[in-house]
């Protein structure tokens, strides 16, 4: 038996025993961005991954859906399992409809292939420009990849950092999918909502028709407070993004817990008080069922939409 991989140092694990959240997601809330990890004793790490997590398999992830009260998952494909989706599909299949996968694939991957991944209910790719996590391939050998996955109506995620949006626009627009965004494109809360560079970030969403999730506050906020220790007003300096994207593109936004939240490093959210941090970003009952409901399902289940 080969030897398990130790965790990344400083890395931090998943909150084991979330609270119970004062908010209630309304019926059919969506964590339209969330991920699995391993176990690796089953679903070896890739080996050319740029951090080794901590176990956090389906069976967590499930548990942690029926605790805070959401009815279905959208998984996308860890960074540190590279292109082998396995433990994503497994996570599927297990769901069964109350999953939707977004994969991780190579430009000579084949059509038999897709149809295996869309069939397990894999409805999108994703495209990572953080080198940090990914070495990331060339615009031709991501082209050729959208062209492929254009073909079974699937769309692109995207996440990359919005000051990098000037390199990357041509490209983006180029794309024969729709896109999805993840994070806001990390905007630097920092800088002013109204200023140039998250700006320029919210036209082009306009331009493309993208969809934006107004996810992971834990990982953007510079001041917090950090949802921890009983917070359920949280990571205030990232509210006045998320809710612009929220009034801007109300029937484009989605949400989702970016659970087990990796390569965190100062600390880990409850995830119960995230939750809680719904409110603030999404002030109104209507504007909660779009960015938690209605959208989701749009566009990870189309039938039930109907």
């Amino acid at each position: 038996m080969t030897a398990l991989a130790p965790k990344s140092p400083h890395w931090l694990d998943w909150c084991p025993e979330p609270s119970e959240p004062a908010f209630a997601l309304p019926p059919g809330t969506v964590d339209a961005h969330c991920h699995v990890f391993g176990p690796q004793a089953t679903f070896p790490f890739a080996p050319e991954r740029k951090y080794t997590p901590c176990d956090a398999g389906k069976e967590d992830l499930f548990a942690l859906r029926d605790h805070l009260g959401v009815s279905r998952n959208v998984i996308v494909q860890a960074t540190c399992h590279g292109a082998d989706n396995s433990a994503l599909v497994d996570a599927l299949h297990t769901a069964g409809d109350r999953a939707r996968g977004v994969a991780t694939v190579r430009p000579d991957v084949t059509e038999t292939e897709l149809r295996a991944l869309h069939e397990a209910g894999v409805r999108g790719v994703r495209f990572t420009f953080l080198r940090r996590l990914v070495e990331t391939g060339s615009m031709a050998d991501l082209s050729t990849i959208a062209a492929k996955v254009a073909e079974l109506g699937w769309h692109v995620v995207l996440y990359f950092d919005g000051a990098e949006l000037p390199e990357l626009e041509t490209f983006f627009a180029s794309l024969p999918t729709p896109l999805v965004i993840d994070h806001m494109a990390r905007p630097d809360v920092g800088k002013p909502v109204e200023g140039p560079q998250f700006s320029r970030f919210l036209r082009f969403c306009a331009r493309q028709d993208a969809w934006v999730k107004v996810s992971c506050p834990e990982r953007l906020s510079r001041t917090g407070p950090p949802a921890t220790e009983g917070r359920r007003r949280a990571y205030t300096d990232v509210v006045p993004f998320a809710r612009r994207v929220v009034a801007e593109f109300p029937d484009r936004v989605l949400w989702g817990t970016d659970w087990p939240h990796p390569n965190l490093t100062d600390h880990m959210p409850d995830d119960g008080l995230l939750v809680d941090h719904l409110p603030h970003v999404a002030p109104t009952a209507q504007a909660r069922h779009k960015l938690l409901v209605a959208n989701p399902t749009r566009l990870y289940w189309p039938d039930a939409h109907r």
